[in-house]
């Protein structure tokens, strides 16, 4: 998400939206992440931390749908209550993220989730996604 951007509820990195499960710190380093690994392979990543709809995939797509741009936008959205973790890829950035790609970061980031410490989970995953996504290009 861009500045201001806020699809749904929860927490929407990048929204100026401080009420959540992060403090300002951990903000920060998510925002900085976010950052990283937009310059670095050229896409653009999205986090939403927050309730997902059932059937949650659905809903997941419905968020990742309503960026900027889809097609080279990769959306992390983590439901704790539900404990459900969804990688959404748009078109250019699933031909550069393969499925089990995206499967290892998200084992990854669920064993974080488990020991507690979400914003790291989700820092290590953004690191992981953008580094099989390599640098820029298409």
């Amino acid at each position: 998400m861009t500045a201001g951007e806020h699809p749904a509820e929860g927490t929407a990195v990048r929204s100026g939206v401080l009420d959540g499960p992060f403090n300002t710190r951990q903000l920060l380093r998510l925002d900085e992440a976010l950052r990283v690994a937009d310059r670095t392979t050229g896409l653009t990543f999205s986090v939403y931390i927050g309730d997902l709809d059932e059937p949650v995939r659905g809903h997941a797509e419905k968020l990742h749908a309503q960026l900027a741009d889809p097609d080279r936008s990769v959306l992390v959205a983590v439901s704790p209550n539900q404990r459900v973790l969804e990688i959404i890829t748009g078109a250019v950035a699933r031909k550069r993220i393969l499925d089990r790609d995206a499967k290892l970061a998200a084992l990854s980031m669920v064993a974080s989730f488990g020991g507690g410490d979400l914003a790291g989970g989700v820092i290590s995953g953004l690191d992981q996604l953008a580094t099989h996504a390599g640098r820029g290009g298409d």
